[in-house]
């Protein structure tokens, strides 16, 4: 980079305990990149900044990617951890921190389990924030006040932007890239570095992962229940006998336990169970359809684009494996 070219913006990454390396380091590169496109149409350099929190609780930057005097970073970055998620005490001094520098101005961004931190600031209460899909419950009873939305990939709002799961933080890097130096530079990074730019959504990733530590002892039976026969054929009076409860008392249970009806809840079984289906065998889409207790071919492949995000067709061409057998 040309030490003499003035950042177009400065994006300083916010490095904390276990915090994951390959989004410090890929999204460093993938900037440093994305400036040097810049440079070729006439244009600014971006400029990244490593920050880390020192003894006395003030934070410093550990790294830069400019030789110039340093400046106040324009957007703050926060990356997941591989290892879980930081608890309330360990996310406080990191609030603290993200929610003044947003008081000045910043915009705050983060991925994966990073929004653990960016949510104890308070700013995104009431506004759509997205994280990993596999941490979707622990965030949703933490922060209840967040509109989360694991289906998709990046929510930008504004100020406030966030991503998914670990490898998302290239497609929130080229979010910032568009933002910064135009579409022109984004799309010329994305090819340099063969990274997809068409949309994604995380439900096209996601596993059904039912909620089963709510203590009703009566609705985790059918649970398991419906488990073992994959959901075939169920109505919810026979699910509301199994728990041995009246049907009405039986549904707004099951809704307060699992945060789905009971339809949704076997609907999302059986498209789980069609996922594999068309991830390991051979089987024609109408086979599996019946399979998991679909007459209706159409209305099966209705449900599958609504709860996916693919049709199943397109699942099974981007997500079958090698080895799958035939019927």
């Amino acid at each position: 980079m040309d030490a003499t070219q003035n950042p177009k913006a400065e994006i300083g990454i916010l490095l904390y305990r276990d915090c994951q390396q390959a989004m410090v380091h890929g999204m460093t590169d993938l900037i440093a990149i994305a400036g040097q496109f810049s440079g070729q149409h006439g244009g600014p350099p971006l400029r990244v900044s490593h920050w880390r929190m020192q003894a006395d609780g003030s934070f410093a930057r550990c790294h830069d990617t400019h030789d110039g005097r340093p400046g106040a970073p324009d957007i703050w970055l926060v990356p997941g951890r591989l290892s879980g998620v930081p608890d309330a005490e360990e996310a406080a001094p990191y609030a603290r921190w993200l929610l003044d520098r947003h008081a000045q101005g910043a915009t705050l961004a983060s991925n994966c389990g990073g929004a653990f931190l960016l949510a104890a600031t308070g700013l995104l209460d009431g506004r759509p924030a997205t994280t990993h899909w596999w941490f979707a419950e622990p965030f949703r009873a933490r922060f209840p006040a967040v509109k989360l939305d694991c289906d998709r990939i990046v929510i930008d709002d504004g100020d406030l932007i966030t991503a998914g799961g670990l490898m998302a933080w290239t497609d929130l890097g080229l979010r910032l890239v568009d933002r910064l130096l135009g579409p022109t530079v984004m799309l010329d990074t994305a090819k340099f570095l063969l990274v997809d730019t068409a949309g994604r959504e995380q439900k096209h990733f996601a596993r059904f992962m039912p909620r089963m530590t709510h203590g009703d002892e009566p609705i985790l039976k059918v649970q398991h229940w419906l488990a073992a026969r994959e959901a075939k054929s169920v109505t919810t009076a026979e699910m509301a006998a199994q728990a041995a409860l009246e049907e009405r008392t039986f549904q707004r249970r099951f809704k307060a336990a699992t945060g789905m009806t009971p339809i949704e809840y076997v609907q999302h079984l059986r498209i789980a169970t069609a996922r594999e289906h068309l991830e390991f065998t051979r089987r024609t889409i109408d086979q599996i359809a019946w399979s998991v207790g679909y007459e209706d071919s159409a209305a099966f492949r209705k449900l599958f684009h609504r709860l996916v995000g693919l049709s199943p067709g397109d699942y099974r061409t981007r997500f079958a494996a090698p080895s799958a057998e035939a019927a």
